[in-house]
């Protein structure tokens, strides 16, 4: 690599750096967790926390697409609106991992959130975690994945489309313009949102909600950025992203990241391992909320309750790692930077991770009732068989 282009690459990784650690102090301050959103809304009736995440992807939708239509960036380079449509992988990917965030008590981002709060719980999950997304990109999940779930797909390019982005999407079946559309479906998919955040006028007086879905929605935008903007590079002879990963625009998402971070530790002497975007998202994220910890005086060691705690730990390391390299993403991976650039296959993906933490905490409670339901009805059963 010339010196330039050293040069350029260093500064996107700092610049990246520096965001991922305001974006940890802003989600540590606000408690911005998509999980705890769906919990506020099913268990207590609070949907302050779940307008917050909508808000957050309401600002990543027209913010990305505000950097596309004006040429900064360029969304289509990323790897969410390709025109290979992996549906079940998906929507299994989703699933699991909605179900793993429900045993960890919190997604990716926020087990990054809460090491940096001190707490080693948070830092099996990721460990765990990292270890089975590797295992799902390179290892024997990943041999499952290509088997039995990547297979099952649309090629969109079959039926003379692009890409899977809301805009290609009806471009190419209606042979309508693609910016008018890409504009239009940005308004429609954002107005969505933001009707329903805004449907509480009391959410404008929540200045911790509001700073937790404006802050991470900016964030995401400014990713964007400089993925797709600042660390555009031109040798002369072909275009190159200086991300120090996969050398394509991106947001943040942190599972993949976090298999790579541990990748990269372990091999740190290789000289062809590279820091990338990713893994410093994943770092700054940690150090952001160590920060915040340590200003408001919140830092705490956490460790396990019990063996059964240990045991949901592990389980949600597992289908987190499977199910967000899967999914390809995680609710921030797919649930806020996915959807940003309305690709139809982070939609399904985020559908997926909100019904798995919904099923995880209705089974439960459907099943007690049912179990109750069936012991009343054998009592019936034996009284009337005794007369």
């Amino acid at each position: 690599m010339d010196p330039q282009a050293l040069a350029l690459a260093h500064r996107v990784i700092w610049i990246g750096f520096v965001l991922a650690t305001v974006f940890g102090a802003v989600a540590a301050r606000t408690d911005f967790c998509a999980l705890g959103a769906v919990y506020d809304a099913l268990k207590l009736k609070r949907w302050g926390r779940m307008r917050a995440y909508f808000l957050a992807i309401a600002i990543a939708v027209i913010g990305a697409n505000l950097l596309d239509l004006s040429g900064t960036v360029d969304l289509a380079r990323s790897i969410y609106p390709v025109a290979q449509l992996h549906w079940l992988s998906n929507l299994v990917g989703g699933l699991l991992f909605g179900i793993g965030m429900v045993y960890a008590m919190g997604c990716a981002h926020r087990s990054l959130v809460r090491v940096g709060g001190g707490s080693l719980r948070a830092l099996v999950i990721l460990l765990v975690m990292g270890i089975s997304g590797y295992m799902t990109l390179r290892g024997l999940f990943g041999q499952w994945r290509v088997s039995y779930l990547d297979p099952v797909s649309i090629d969109l390019t079959q039926y003379g489309i692009g890409g899977q982005d809301l805009a290609s999407l009806f471009a190419g079946t209606l042979g309508f313009d693609h910016y008018q559309l890409q504009a239009l479906f940005t308004v429609i998919v954002a107005g969505g949102f933001l009707f329903f955040v805004f449907r509480d006028r009391n959410f404008v007086r929540d200045s911790r909600n509001m700073l937790g879905g404006v802050g991470v929605g900016l964030l995401v935008v400014a990713a964007w950025y400089v993925t797709g903007h600042l660390a555009f590079y031109n040798d002369g002879l072909e275009t190159h992203y200086l991300t120090g990963g996969a050398g394509h625009p991106g947001s943040y998402t942190f599972v993949a990241p976090v298999a790579r971070t541990l990748e990269w530790l372990m091999l740190y002497t290789d000289a062809s391992m590279k820091i990338s975007f990713g893994i410093v998202s994943a770092l700054g994220v940690v150090f952001g909320s160590f920060l915040w910890s340590q200003y408001s005086r919140t830092f705490r060691w956490e460790g396990f309750r019990s063996v059964a705690d240990l045991r949901n730990a592990l389980l949600a390391g597992v289908f987190m790692g499977f199910g967000g390299v899967t999914g390809m993403g995680c609710t921030i991976g797919q649930g806020i930077t996915g959807v940003s650039t309305l690709a139809v296959g982070s939609m399904i993906t985020l559908a997926g991770i909100l019904l798995g933490a919904v099923l995880m905490y209705r089974v439960p409670v459907w099943w007690a009732v049912y179990r109750m339901n069936r012991e009343d009805l054998w009592e019936d059963v034996l009284t009337l068989m005794k007369r």
